[in-house]
C-alpha cells in the first residue's frame, strides 16, 4: 500500500474518533511527508526517511514547534497501524521532535481587563454579541470558546451555581459539538454570574436553547442546517461570524496590542493557580486530557511569583548583604578621603 492510500486508509478507519480539524492536521503532515519522501509503500519507511524529513522541516524554515507537531502526528500514524496489526514496528518510533522552548502563558493584567469591558460598551452598540456577559463567563470558568458558544441553558445549574460543559448531540434544537480533551466537566459560577444569566435567560424569547448565541444567528443556523450547509467543524468555527475580528477590535479600543479570546481562559487558570489551587484541581478545571498541558502554568514565570521571589531573597539574604555592601561602600569613601 502507497503512503497516500494508506492515509486516507488510516483515517477512514479512525473516522469521528477526533476532530475533523485534527484529522486536517494529520493529512496535512503526512502529504508534507509524501512530498519529501515520495509515494512510497508505507512498510518500506526507514530510519533515513525520518532524518530526511527532519532535515527537510528544519531547512524550509519550520518552526521548531511546528515540526516537533509534524514528527508526533507522523508518529501516531503508523503506531495506529501497528496496533491495527498493519506493521510489525513503529518506523518513526525512535525520533525525536525538536525541542521549542516554552512560551511564557500570555494574560491579561487587571487593569487590562478592566479596558476591555470598558472596551465592549463601544462595540455592543454593532455587535448583536453580549460581549461583557461572555468575557465575564469565560473569565470566572476559564472556559474556551468553543465550550462557551456552544452552552445551552440545561448546562446552567442556577441553585447549584455551576455551567457543565459538555458535548452535544445532533437534534431538532441542537447540532452536533464534541468538547476536546474530556468528556464533560462541571464548572462553579459566582453569585454575580448567576445574576447575570437569570436576567439574560428573563430577555430571551422561549424557544432559543443557546445561552451565548443570539436569536437572530440562531435561526440563521437552523436554516443553514436544514438546507445541509452546517457540517461538524461549524459548530466549532462559525457559530458566530467574524468573532475574532470584533474581539480584536475591543482589544484595539482597551489599547492592548496583542491578545486573542483564548487568553481570557489563561487569565482566570493563572488567577485560580496564583489563589492556591493544586495541579489536579486546575487541571480538572481546565479539563486537560494530559499534564503537561496544565505545567505550562508553573513553568510561566508571572509577575506576582517574581515578587514572591524577591521577597523571599529580601528575607534570607537581605539584612547580609546591605550590611556587606554598606560596610564595603564605607570603607571606600575612608580610602578616598585619605588619599586626597
Amino acid at each position: 500500500m502507497k503512503l497516500g492510500k494508506f492515509m486516507v486508509d488510516s483515517l477512514a478507519r479512525t473516522g469521528k474518533q477526533i476532530r475533523e480539524s485534527t484529522q486536517v492536521e494529520y493529512k496535512s503532515s503526512m502529504i508534507d511527508f509524501i512530498g519529501v519522501v515520495g509515494d512510497i509503500d508505507y512498510k518500506r519507511i526507514t530510519h533515513r526517511h525520518r532524518e530526511i524529513f527532519l532535515q527537510n522541516c528544519l531547512d524550509a524554515e519550520n518552526s521548531l514547534a511546528t515540526t516537533a507537531k509534524k514528527i508526533r502526528q507522523l508518529k501516531r500514524f503508523f503506531q495506529l497501524a501497528v496496533q491495527r496489526g498493519q506493521l510489525d514496528d513503529n518506523p518513526l518510533k525512535n525520533i525525536k521532535p525538536p525541542k521549542a522552548s516554552k512560551k511564557k502563558v500570555r494574560t491579561y493584567a487587571p487593569q487590562e481587563c478592566k479596558r476591555i469591558f470598558e472596551a465592549t460598551r463601544e462595540i455592543q452598540r454593532d455587535s448583536v454579541l453580549q460581549w461583557d456577559l461572555l468575557i465575564t463567563i469565560a473569565l470566572i470558568t476559564c472556559m474556551r470558546k468553543s465550550e462557551l458558544l456552544n452552552t445551552v441553558w440545561g448546562d446552567i445549574d442556577f441553585e447549584n451555581k455551576t455551567i457543565d460543559a459538555s458535548s452535544k448531540k445532533d437534534t431538532k434544537e441542537t447540532w452536533q459539538w464534541y468538547i476536546k480533551d474530556t468528556d464533560c466537566r462541571t464548572l462553579p459560577l459566582t453569585d454575580l454570574a448567576i445574576m447575570l444569566l437569570a436576567e439574560l435567560q428573563a430577555k430571551r424569547p422561549a424557544g432559543y436553547p443557546y445561552v451565548f448565541l443570539p436569536p437572530e444567528r440562531y435561526d440563521h443556523i437552523q436554516r443553514l442546517r436544514k438546507k445541509g450547509k452546517w457540517t461538524f467543524s461549524s459548530a466549532r468555527i462559525k457559530v458566530v461570524n467574524n468573532f475574532t475580528r470584533q474581539f480584536k477590535q475591543i482589544l484595539k479600543k482597551a489599547g492592548i496590542k496583542k491578545g486573542q479570546f483564548h487568553d481570557l481562559r489563561r487569565t482566570g487558570l493563572s488567577s485560580m493557580l496564583a489563589n492556591g489551587l493544586s495541579k489536579y484541581d486546575l487541571m480538572t478545571i481546565a479539563g486537560h486530557a494530559k499534564f503537561d498541558t496544565t505545567h505550562q502554568f508553573y513553568l510561566a514565570v508571572e509577575d506576582n511569583l517574581v515578587g514572591r521571589a524577591r521577597d523571599a531573597a529580601n528575607e534570607g539574604f537581605g539584612e547580609i548583604l546591605a550590611h556587606i555592601w554598606h560596610a564595603g561602600s564605607s570603607g571606600a569613601d575612608e580610602d578616598k578621603s585619605k588619599a586626597s
